[in-house]
């Protein structure tokens, strides 16, 4: 991950401060990590964090800056491929988040930063939605190097 510009709160008030909009997923493997991206962003960041979990045992409190939304995705009640009768893989409740939320706040010439945590799946259908069919950089989503699917983080 590349490293911060150097915020404080007076920049972070500034009137022309601008600010990077993020999109951030995990999954319930990835809450430590999860956390410790989050702690690293400066308190003005905006932008969505999805987790998806197994189920509602799993929903915790997340400390997030205060203009991120948290969104937790509990697979136990969400259906699978429509029309399959199955219940919803991993992976599965956070890439349709994703391409949702994208579909409505991706802008061309927007500044968005995306940090993929959690599983291949779900990554990797996370990458081929913004890339392939939102048209983003792939240098500007981060995922775990073990994946090989866009620049490491």
């Amino acid at each position: 991950m590349s490293p911060q510009p150097e915020h404080d709160p007076a920049a972070c008030r500034a009137p022309r401060h601008r600010r990077v909009q993020h999109l951030v997923t995990a999954d319930e493997g990835s809450l430590a990590e999860l956390e410790a991206v989050l702690a690293t962003l400066p308190l003005c960041s905006t932008g969505r964090v999805f987790i998806e979990v197994p189920d509602a045992s799993w929903i915790g409190t997340i400390a997030a800056p205060a203009r991120m939304t948290v969104t937790w995705l509990d697979r136990s009640r969400r259906s699978g491929a429509p029309g399959s009768g199955r219940g919803c893989a991993p992976g599965q409740a956070v890439a349709r988040a994703v391409s949702a939320w994208a579909q409505e706040m991706l802008d061309e010439g927007d500044a968005t930063r995306v940090i993929l945590l959690g599983g291949y799946l779900g990554t990797a259908d996370i990458v081929d939605e913004l890339v392939e069919r939102r048209g983003m950089a792939r240098e500007a989503i981060h995922t775990p190097e073990r994946f090989g699917l866009a620049t490491a983080r």
